[in-house]
């Protein structure tokens, strides 16, 4: 019994360690605004994959952080152009590369009215975002002066999840782990009191 407790133990240790430094280095959460509706609405808790710009794509919600915006604090918005990409947007419509791109996440009663119209191609190494909810959201249309509204995609601190399984299962092998260590723990105590009582109950050897 002393060594089953003792591997429950070490085993408990080793997942719930493991499975808490993975959790907390490649995902965390995120509270949703308006700008992002109706693809999250506002107040919603978003899984967020800890992701750099290499691994972002055209069409790719994600989060970033950039300085001077948003008072430093991260943003979810839309990835509607990098690097290379010449964007139109005019009428309510956009286009990217000279081709109209189907938008069937933006918000529908959010409405062109008011929103202005740019011609950009994205620089190198930037990207071009939009929210969802076109009606209000602040980002890259406003900020035009300012290197053509892009940011450096090395502002990219994660992604989305499509559902939360991953730090969910996560979470569940950390409490594991722990009920694991615990169990290993009782086991070992109780194997330690047993073999003490056993040796009392002996009692020493008389001489003869």
């Amino acid at each position: 019994m002393l060594i089953a407790g003792t591997l429950l133990v070490v085993l408990g240790l080793v997942a719930a360690a493991g499975a808490l430094v993975y959790l907390q280095t490649s995902y965390t959460t995120v509270k949703a605004g308006g700008a992002m509706e109706p693809t999250f609405r506002e107040g919603d808790r978003i899984p967020i994959e800890k992701v750099g710009g290499a691994a972002i794509r055209r069409g790719d919600v994600v989060l970033y952080e950039m300085s001077g915006r948003y008072r430093g604090l991260p943003v979810l918005q839309r990835v509607v152009g990098l690097g290379g990409d010449h964007l139109v947007f005019s009428g309510g419509s956009l286009t990217v590369n000279g081709r109209p791109v189907e938008e069937p996440y933006v918000k529908e009663d959010g409405g062109p009215s008011g929103t202005p119209a740019f011609d950009v191609t994205v620089p190198p190494g930037r990207m071009f975002l939009l929210g969802d909810n076109r009606g209000n959201s602040n980002e890259s249309r406003y900020f035009l002066s300012e290197g053509s509204g892009t940011v450096p995609v090395s502002a990219v601190r994660g992604r989305p999840l499509a559902s939360g399984t991953a730090p969910t299962l996560l979470g569940l092998a950390v409490v594991l782990g722990v009920v694991c260590t615990v169990v290993g723990g009782g086991l070992s105590v109780s194997a330690d009191r047993r073999a003490r009582m056993s040796r009392t109950s002996v009692g020493p050897t008389p001489f003869t």
